[in-house]
Parts: C-alpha cells; sequence; structure tokens
C-alpha cells in the first residue's frame, strides 16, 4: 500500500501542496485521537458560545478548529484561511501560493452519541499580490479548487481526497501514525436504490422535492418502479462517505422551516469540496437548479441547497425540479 505523500506525487502535486495536505492531514491525527478519547479527555459537550452561524459550538469544535489553523498557517504556504467556525477569514503568509478553507468538525452535534463526524477541506489558489486580510480573495467558484477532501472518524479513521485526478481513499493506520491508499479509484455506481436525507424536515420542502421524495416512498407500485431504502447519518461527512462507498443521493433541499435560511449546507465548507470529490468518482451535484461548483460565491459564509451522489438518480430528481 503507498503512502499519501508518493500518492500525490504521481498526480503532479508539487512540493508546497503536499506539505499543505501533509499538515492538514497531521491536525486530522490529532483530532482523531481526541475523539477516540471522548469524555476520558473532557472534549465532550458544548460551550457557552456561538459561532459565525448562530450555532452552538461544541468543545471538540473549538479544539478542532485551533489545532487546523494553526498547522495550516505554520507551513507558510498559506495565504490565509477561512473556517466555518471564525466570524471572517484569517491572514497568513503574504506571499502564500494557497487558500484553505474548512469545516473542522461536521456533525459536532453527534460527539455526545459516539456516532459519525469528520473534517472536510478545500484548497484554492491565492491571487497574487492580494490582501491577506480580504475575504474577498476566497470568493472562487467550486471549479477553480486545487484540492478537496474529508477526514471520517469512525471505526478507522479514514480520508477522501481529489486533486482533481479522481478520487482515493485512505486508511489511517495507527501502528505507524501514517494515512495508506486502500482505494485507488473510487467510482460512484451510476444507479442506486437508496436515498439520504431529513424527512422531519419534508412538509417545509418545495414542491419539487416533495413529489421527488414521495415517488421514491411509494416504491414498486410507483412511478420509479423499485423500492428505495433511507438512510441518514445526520452528518454529511457521513453520508457522503457511504455514496462514495456503494452510491446513493443525498439531499439537503431548500426548505420554509426557518425562511431568514432557506438553505442549510456552506457551501465553501462543505457543498463545494464534496462536490468536487463525488464529481471526480463519476457522481453529479446540484442545487436542484444549477451545478454547485459553477456558482460564484458573494459570501464566504454562504449556504445552498445540496443534492449529489448516483449520477442516474441526481438526474432523475433534476427532472422533478425542471417540471415544477
Amino acid at each position: 500500500m503507498r503512502r499519501l505523500a508518493p500518492a500525490l506525487r504521481l498526480d503532479g502535486a508539487d512540493a508546497d501542496l503536499i506539505d499543505l495536505i501533509k499538515s492538514i492531514v497531521a491536525a486530522c491525527k490529532e483530532i482523531s485521537f481526541r475523539v477516540g478519547q471522548g469524555e476520558l479527555s473532557d472534549v465532550l459537550g458544548s460551550t457557552l458560545n456561538e459561532n459565525v452561524q448562530g450555532e452552538t459550538q461544541k468543545k471538540l469544535d473549538v479544539i478542532s478548529n485551533e489545532l487546523l489553523k494553526d498547522l495550516i498557517l505554520e507551513t507558510g504556504s498559506v495565504m490565509a484561511i477561512s473556517s466555518e467556525e471564525e466570524d471572517s477569514t484569517v491572514p497568513g503568509n503574504p506571499q502564500g501560493k494557497y487558500l484553505v478553507t474548512f469545516d473542522p468538525l461536521d456533525g459536532s452535534s453527534n460527539t455526545d452519541i459516539n456516532s459519525l463526524i469528520g473534517t472536510i477541506f478545500s484548497i484554492l489558489p491565492a491571487p497574487k499580490g492580494a490582501d491577506p486580510a480580504d475575504p474577498a480573495i476566497f470568493l472562487q467558484p467550486g471549479t477553480a479548487q486545487i484540492a478537496a477532501g474529508y477526514i471520517l472518524y469512525g471505526p478507522s479513521t479514514m480520508m477522501a481526497l481529489t486533486t482533481g485526478k479522481g478520487t482515493r481513499m485512505y486508511t489511517l493506520d495507527k501502528t505507524y501514525g501514517g494515512f495508506l491508499l486502500t482505494q485507488e479509484k473510487v467510482t460512484v455506481p451510476g444507479v442506486t436504490a437508496e436515498f439520504a436525507i431529513n424527512m422531519s424536515n419534508q412538509r417545509y420542502w418545495q414542491p419539487a422535492m416533495q413529489n421527488y421524495v414521495a415517488d421514491l416512498l411509494k416504491g414498486k407500485e410507483g412511478p420509479r418502479g423499485k423500492n428505495f431504502n433511507m438512510r441518514w447519518i445526520a452528518a454529511m461527512v457521513g453520508d457522503v462517505h457511504r455514496i462514495l462507498c456503494r452510491g446513493g443521493i443525498f439531499a439537503y433541499p431548500r426548505d420554509l422551516k426557518d425562511p431568514t435560511k432557506p438553505d442549510k449546507l456552506r457551501l465553501m465548507y462543505e457543498a463545494n469540496p464534496m462536490s468536487f470529490l463525488v464529481e471526480q468518482a463519476g457522481g453529479a451535484s446540484t442545487t436542484g437548479f444549477e451545478r454547485i461548483m459553477d456558482i460564484q460565491p458573494v459570501d464566504i459564509h454562504q449556504r445552498v441547497a445540496v443534492i449529489l451522489g448516483s449520477k442516474h438518480e441526481v438526474e432523475s430528481c433534476l427532472q422533478y425540479h425542471q417540471e415544477t
């Protein structure tokens, strides 16, 4: 099994990019250890603070954010970072080649029940001569991403990673402390009979998604002519990992539960990196109306609707949106 750096070199990644990814991985190995210790290291539970999203921060949110921020900025190759847990961007080296965005602990509400959580990251090119303190340097479409990935903290710690030349899976070998390549070419099956969605929000969805899911639930007797199973982990990183492993469709559609926040998932920290991974594995990703990676961001904390996974099923869902 190959290690991380040799696999990245085969993709043509330069030394600075490899070192940056290794720094992100180093932070995530520490997060993995903290997660594994759980109550033994007093990292579970909430703080008294809210993040910029208005969400109560978990202790592990804060710890994970600080670990990633410190190790990424120490590389010297990063002009600035943007985190879901930070109010604004954090400047780094003015001569840095890269920008890094990340969700330090996706699904952190799962920490207290010992369920799946993970870290999601995206690497963008830094505009030459730009002001590292200017958040506008991050407002690039997902198509500009140089690399993206996630680390899943589960029974084993795994990483999905792409540099635009396919998606690979790595597993943390705790005997020597590094990630080993365990799946060379991830391929999402084009056809599926499995969907992931938060059904408790059904009454708030737009008609297109209401109609689509209603037809899935009708099974063999309905217009789709087959039975579908539903899965929902309540952490995007876990649901996307399942899709990369065996196919499926994941949706967090626009809803009217809170009219001030009709979209839930963050474009920069969740939707773009996950879309990059899924598309590089042969899947598709959309808001229901446009390809996610084509969206021109207007704010670093922008939210979007997300529908991604097996290509044929995403296209089937899109047909419902085009008809309403």
